[in-house]
Protein backbone atom coordinates (compact mmCIF):
# COMPACT_ATOMS: atom_id res chain seq x y z
CA UNK A 1 0.00 0.00 0.00
CA UNK A 2 1.84 3.17 -1.30
CA UNK A 3 -1.23 5.27 -2.27
CA UNK A 4 -0.54 9.53 -1.93
CA UNK A 5 -2.75 11.48 0.26
CA UNK A 6 -4.73 14.28 -2.03
CA UNK A 7 -3.30 17.99 -0.55
CA UNK A 8 -7.43 18.84 -0.31
CA UNK A 9 -7.49 15.95 2.63
CA UNK A 10 -4.21 16.05 4.34
CA UNK A 11 -5.83 17.20 7.77
CA UNK A 12 -9.04 15.19 6.94
CA UNK A 13 -7.04 11.59 6.84
CA UNK A 14 -7.44 9.18 9.15
CA UNK A 15 -4.55 9.08 11.59
CA UNK A 16 -5.19 5.46 12.73
CA UNK A 17 -4.26 3.68 9.37
CA UNK A 18 -1.01 5.56 10.19
CA UNK A 19 0.16 2.95 12.87
CA UNK A 20 0.35 -0.13 10.52
CA UNK A 21 3.18 -1.52 9.47
CA UNK A 22 4.01 -0.75 5.56
CA UNK A 23 5.94 -2.78 3.41
CA UNK A 24 8.69 -0.52 3.26
CA UNK A 25 7.89 1.05 6.68
CA UNK A 26 8.50 -2.07 8.26
CA UNK A 27 7.39 -1.00 11.96
CA UNK A 28 7.00 -4.63 13.01
CA UNK A 29 10.70 -5.46 12.56
CA UNK A 30 12.38 -6.47 15.81
CA UNK A 31 15.35 -4.35 15.16
CA UNK A 32 13.50 -1.40 14.49
CA UNK A 33 11.36 -1.80 17.46
CA UNK A 34 14.70 -1.93 19.35
CA UNK A 35 15.99 1.15 18.17
CA UNK A 36 13.06 2.62 19.16
CA UNK A 37 12.37 1.73 22.25
CA UNK A 38 16.07 2.06 23.48
CA UNK A 39 16.05 5.59 22.11
CA UNK A 40 13.05 6.69 24.19
CA UNK A 41 13.92 4.73 27.11
CA UNK A 42 11.48 5.06 29.94
CA UNK A 43 9.82 8.41 28.47
CA UNK A 44 6.06 8.10 27.85
CA UNK A 45 4.83 11.59 26.20
CA UNK A 46 4.31 11.53 22.27
CA UNK A 47 5.85 14.93 21.95
CA UNK A 48 9.44 13.82 23.89
CA UNK A 49 9.05 10.33 22.15
CA UNK A 50 8.78 12.12 19.01
CA UNK A 51 11.47 15.00 19.52
CA UNK A 52 14.15 11.77 20.90
CA UNK A 53 13.59 9.68 18.11
CA UNK A 54 13.89 12.47 15.39
CA UNK A 55 17.62 13.53 16.68
CA UNK A 56 18.81 9.66 16.89
CA UNK A 57 17.81 9.49 13.07
CA UNK A 58 19.24 12.46 12.29
CA UNK A 59 22.28 12.76 14.13
CA UNK A 60 22.73 8.32 14.55
CA UNK A 61 21.83 7.32 10.84
CA UNK A 62 24.56 9.17 8.79
CA UNK A 63 23.53 11.01 5.78
CA UNK A 64 24.87 9.60 2.13
CA UNK A 65 23.96 10.85 -1.00
CA UNK A 66 25.82 8.08 -2.32
CA UNK A 67 23.35 5.63 -0.80
CA UNK A 68 20.93 6.56 -3.28
CA UNK A 69 21.35 3.53 -4.73
CA UNK A 70 19.88 1.73 -1.94
CA UNK A 71 16.17 2.63 -2.99
CA UNK A 72 16.59 -0.07 -5.56
CA UNK A 73 18.54 -2.28 -3.64
CA UNK A 74 16.48 -2.55 -0.15
CA UNK A 75 14.05 0.26 0.52
CA UNK A 76 13.60 -0.93 3.97
CA UNK A 77 13.51 1.10 6.86
CA UNK A 78 15.23 -1.69 8.94
CA UNK A 79 17.52 -1.97 6.19
CA UNK A 80 18.94 1.89 6.71
CA UNK A 81 18.78 0.91 10.21
CA UNK A 82 21.00 -2.07 9.54
CA UNK A 83 23.85 0.39 7.16
CA UNK A 84 23.99 2.41 9.76
CA UNK A 85 23.44 5.16 7.04
CA UNK A 86 21.14 6.11 4.18
CA UNK A 87 19.67 9.55 1.88
CA UNK A 88 16.90 11.00 2.40
CA UNK A 89 13.84 8.69 1.88
CA UNK A 90 15.29 5.93 3.40
CA UNK A 91 16.16 8.41 7.12
CA UNK A 92 12.86 9.44 6.93
CA UNK A 93 11.11 6.07 6.17
CA UNK A 94 13.22 4.40 9.37
CA UNK A 95 11.58 7.89 11.05
CA UNK A 96 7.99 7.32 10.26
CA UNK A 97 8.74 3.06 11.14
CA UNK A 98 10.03 3.70 14.24
CA UNK A 99 7.50 6.46 15.08
CA UNK A 100 4.79 3.90 14.41
CA UNK A 101 5.67 1.38 16.57
CA UNK A 102 5.84 3.83 19.60
CA UNK A 103 2.29 4.56 19.14
CA UNK A 104 2.67 7.80 16.68
CA UNK A 105 0.97 7.92 13.11
CA UNK A 106 3.43 8.58 10.58
CA UNK A 107 3.63 9.01 6.92
CA UNK A 108 6.26 10.03 4.78
CA UNK A 109 6.03 13.21 2.18
CA UNK A 110 8.04 13.63 -0.81
CA UNK A 111 9.14 17.02 -2.70
CA UNK A 112 11.44 18.55 -5.87
CA UNK A 113 14.06 20.59 -3.90
CA UNK A 114 16.73 22.78 -5.96
CA UNK A 115 20.00 22.58 -3.92
CA UNK A 116 22.23 24.76 -4.11
CA UNK A 117 24.82 23.26 -1.93
CA UNK A 118 26.60 20.16 -3.11
CA UNK A 119 29.84 18.68 -3.72
CA UNK A 120 31.58 19.06 -7.11
CA UNK A 121 31.44 15.15 -7.71
CA UNK A 122 27.62 14.70 -6.72
CA UNK A 123 26.94 17.70 -9.02
CA UNK A 124 29.57 16.16 -12.08
CA UNK A 125 27.39 12.84 -11.31
CA UNK A 126 23.77 13.92 -11.35
CA UNK A 127 24.29 17.00 -14.07
CA UNK A 128 21.97 18.56 -12.47
CA UNK A 129 21.34 20.06 -8.97
CA UNK A 130 17.76 19.54 -8.72
CA UNK A 131 16.87 17.08 -6.18
CA UNK A 132 13.39 15.02 -7.06
CA UNK A 133 11.71 13.11 -4.12
CA UNK A 134 13.29 14.25 -1.44
CA UNK A 135 12.06 12.85 1.88
CA UNK A 136 10.67 13.97 4.58
CA UNK A 137 7.94 12.63 7.62
CA UNK A 138 5.06 14.04 8.88
CA UNK A 139 3.53 13.02 12.45
CA UNK A 140 0.47 13.23 14.26
CA UNK A 141 1.08 15.33 17.22
CA UNK A 142 -1.47 17.04 19.07
CA UNK A 143 -4.13 16.91 16.65
CA UNK A 144 -2.07 17.94 14.34
CA UNK A 145 0.33 16.31 11.10
CA UNK A 146 3.81 18.28 11.94
CA UNK A 147 6.49 17.54 8.80
CA UNK A 148 9.98 17.24 9.83
CA UNK A 149 13.38 16.19 8.02
CA UNK A 150 15.25 13.91 10.13
CA UNK A 151 17.92 14.02 7.08
CA UNK A 152 21.52 15.85 7.44
CA UNK A 153 23.52 15.18 10.59
CA UNK A 154 24.65 17.53 12.65
CA UNK A 155 28.90 16.96 11.55
CA UNK A 156 27.49 17.46 7.98
CA UNK A 157 25.73 20.66 8.63
CA UNK A 158 29.02 22.21 9.66
CA UNK A 159 31.04 21.25 7.15
CA UNK A 160 29.12 22.57 4.67
CA UNK A 161 28.00 25.78 6.72
CA UNK A 162 24.38 24.25 7.24
CA UNK A 163 21.87 25.53 9.72
CA UNK A 164 20.81 22.41 11.60
CA UNK A 165 17.16 21.79 11.57
CA UNK A 166 15.85 20.77 15.07
CA UNK A 167 12.15 19.91 16.11
CA UNK A 168 10.34 20.56 18.58
CA UNK A 169 7.13 18.44 17.85
CA UNK A 170 4.79 21.27 17.56
CA UNK A 171 6.40 23.45 14.56
CA UNK A 172 7.49 22.32 10.80
CA UNK A 173 11.05 21.53 10.94
CA UNK A 174 11.84 21.82 6.87
CA UNK A 175 14.98 22.91 4.90
CA UNK A 176 16.04 26.80 5.97
CA UNK A 177 16.17 28.59 2.61
CA UNK A 178 19.64 29.56 3.05
CA UNK A 179 22.78 28.38 4.92
CA UNK A 180 24.52 29.58 7.63
CA UNK A 181 26.41 32.53 6.16
CA UNK A 182 23.16 33.29 4.36
CA UNK A 183 23.95 32.40 1.34
CA UNK A 184 21.42 30.50 -1.05
CA UNK A 185 20.58 26.95 0.65
CA UNK A 186 17.68 24.86 -0.92
CA UNK A 187 14.29 25.71 -2.99
CA UNK A 188 11.47 23.34 -2.83
CA UNK A 189 10.16 23.81 -6.53
CA UNK A 190 7.09 21.28 -6.35
CA UNK A 191 5.17 19.06 -3.90
CA UNK A 192 4.20 15.45 -4.78
CA UNK A 193 1.99 15.08 -1.32
CA UNK A 194 2.42 12.04 1.54
CA UNK A 195 1.87 8.53 1.42
CA UNK A 196 1.84 5.61 3.15
CA UNK A 197 4.70 3.51 2.52
CA UNK A 198 7.59 4.13 0.74
CA UNK A 199 6.43 3.95 -3.33
CA UNK A 200 9.98 2.77 -4.13
CA UNK A 201 9.27 1.03 -7.72
CA UNK A 202 7.94 5.09 -8.87
CA UNK A 203 10.82 6.59 -7.17
CA UNK A 204 13.56 4.19 -9.00
CA UNK A 205 11.65 4.87 -12.26
CA UNK A 206 12.00 8.82 -11.69
CA UNK A 207 15.55 8.75 -10.58
CA UNK A 208 16.75 6.26 -13.36
CA UNK A 209 15.38 8.85 -16.02
CA UNK A 210 16.57 12.09 -14.41
CA UNK A 211 20.18 10.04 -13.08
CA UNK A 212 20.95 7.32 -15.34
CA UNK A 213 24.64 7.89 -13.91
CA UNK A 214 24.40 7.09 -10.29
CA UNK A 215 21.34 4.76 -10.86
CA UNK A 216 23.17 2.84 -13.31
CA UNK A 217 26.20 2.27 -11.30
CA UNK A 218 26.36 -0.58 -9.35
CA UNK A 219 28.98 -0.10 -6.47
CA UNK A 220 28.75 4.16 -5.42
CA UNK A 221 31.18 4.55 -3.15
CA UNK A 222 31.91 8.41 -2.01
CA UNK A 223 32.53 10.22 1.76
CA UNK A 224 30.54 13.29 1.31
CA UNK A 225 31.26 14.51 4.48
CA UNK A 226 35.15 14.91 3.38
CA UNK A 227 34.04 16.08 0.38
CA UNK A 228 32.59 19.30 1.85
CA UNK A 229 35.07 19.75 4.31
CA UNK A 230 37.37 19.73 1.19
CA UNK A 231 35.70 22.16 -0.85
CA UNK A 232 34.66 24.65 2.38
Amino acid sequence: MSEAVSNNDLDHDDPERYLSPGVNIDSDHPEVIAFAKKTVGDATDHMELAEKLYYAVRDGIKYDPYATTDIAINPKASYCLSRGRGFCILKSALMAAASRCLGIPARVGYADVRNHLSSKRLQELLETDLYIYHGYVELYLEGKWVKMTPVFDLPLCEKFKVLPLDFDGRNDSIFHPNNAEGKRHMEYVNEHGTFFDVPAEMIVEEFTKLYPNVMNETDLQGDFAAEAAAES
